[in-house]
């Protein structure tokens, strides 16, 4: 560990004005001794807890930055590959709170790959992971009858996500973070970026996919969708967060300005088309479709994006509904999972866990989308 005020050089140089009292000098080398003990064992502290959760990621100025994924492994069917296609190979970790992992889920679902890839969701409250240290992160139930729609690990009996990350890699040092997809042959994790884990699963799998033929990035919009990741990522996705975690005024006002004009562009769109790309579903609605359904529910009141809400938006509104009664999506939304996490794993903003009694939309109530078919 870094010790920031070797004890030795300051000792020397601070003791030079008081040469005169042996006594002061002493008393003084006591105290400083005290300091660099307290700042090495804060210093330690932080390290233990440092970037592992979203609310580690605060900068100076106030504004939430968020980390990237570190493991960036690539499935493929061609020859040579480590990581091939194969069904029963690969298991996927996902919490049904988090918006990232519910984009993988959805996609198991989607492309008809959820007997192919096994998965387990975790307990939506994070709790702590380890004795030893004060991380807090996503864990899993003692028992299958612990938390309705969380399970125990099926292949490690792990405690927490954070030791399916140390099983993976003795000195990690990053974020214990969902999803995770996990190679049961080679034991390892090969990626938690949900935004190459979705690509994966659209075209690698094909084989053994249930529905071969839904293709949600193709080529003929390839460009198109890259071109709206992009600004729905730094604006609704990541903007929500930047929102909700900012810690001084001045940077949640620049980003509750660029979420509302996202959505007013996405209402603008959608006032033209039954989807955000056209009028066929691709990874850009599901990718926006993640944020939107949370958004109401929790964004709004947890995250102080409130100046309106997604019901005040027909277009926006009767989209989400449309997304969430495409077949194989309601499955991937578990309401209660969502709320408790937010607001009972957040203490910086919710101290006390109360989880809202409502608003309790019924997203499976009727659309108008079908005007444009």
């Amino acid at each position: 560990m870094l010790n920031l005020f070797p004890a030795k050089n300051v000792h020397s140089c601070y003791l030079d004005h008081f040469r005169p009292r042996t006594t002061l000098k002493l008393l003084a080398a006591s105290i400083l001794n005290l300091i660099v003990l307290e700042t090495n064992r804060l210093w330690k502290l932080k390290a233990s807890t440092m970037a592992r959760t979203a609310l580690d990621e605060m900068s100076n100025s106030g504004a939430y930055t968020r980390s990237p994924s570190t493991f960036r492994n690539i499935i493929s069917r061609e020859p040579g590959s480590p990581f091939l296609p194969e069904s029963g190979r690969y298991h996927l970790y996902i919490s049904y709170a988090c918006p990232w992992a519910s984009r993988c889920l959805s996609y198991l679902k989607l492309k008809g790959l959820d007997k192919a890839i096994s998965f387990t969701s975790v307990k939506p409250i994070w709790e702590r992971t380890k004795e030893d240290d004060a991380h807090m992160g996503w864990v899993f139930p003692t028992s299958n009858t612990e938390e309705a729609d969380a399970e125990i690990d099926p292949l490690h009996g792990a405690k927490s996500i954070r030791a399916l990350y140390e099983l993976a890699s003795s000195n990690y040092s990053g974020k214990y973070t969902v999803p995770v997809l996990w190679d049961k042959k080679l034991q390892t994790i090969v990626n938690n970026e949900s935004s190459e884990i979705i690509r994966m699963l659209n075209s690698e799998f094909n084989d053994i996919a249930e529905n071969p033929n839904l293709d949600l990035y193709p080529d003929h919009l390839r460009s198109q969708i890259d071109e709206v990741n992009e600004w729905t990522y730094d604006t609704i996705n990541n903007g929500v967060y930047r929102c909700g975690f900012a810690t001084k005024q001045e940077p949640y006002e620049e980003a509750v300005k660029k979420l509302y004009e996202a959505l007013d562009k996405c209402e603008e769109i959608l006032e033209k088309q039954r989807y955000i790309c056209g009028n066929t579903l691709t990874e850009a609605d599901i990718r926006l479709f993640v944020t939107l359904i949370r958004f109401d529910e929790v964004y709004a009141v947890h995250f102080k994006c409130n100046k309106k809400q997604l019901r005040e938006y027909p277009n926006l509104f009767n989209y989400t509904k449309d997304v969430f009664q495409f077949p194989g999506m309601s499955s991937t939304v578990n309401m209660a999972h969502i709320k408790k996490h937010y607001y009972g794993s957040h203490p910086a903003i919710n101290p006390y866990g109360i989880i809202p009694h409502g608003p309790n939309i019924d997203y499976s109530s009727p659309h108008d989308r079908q005007k444009f078919i």
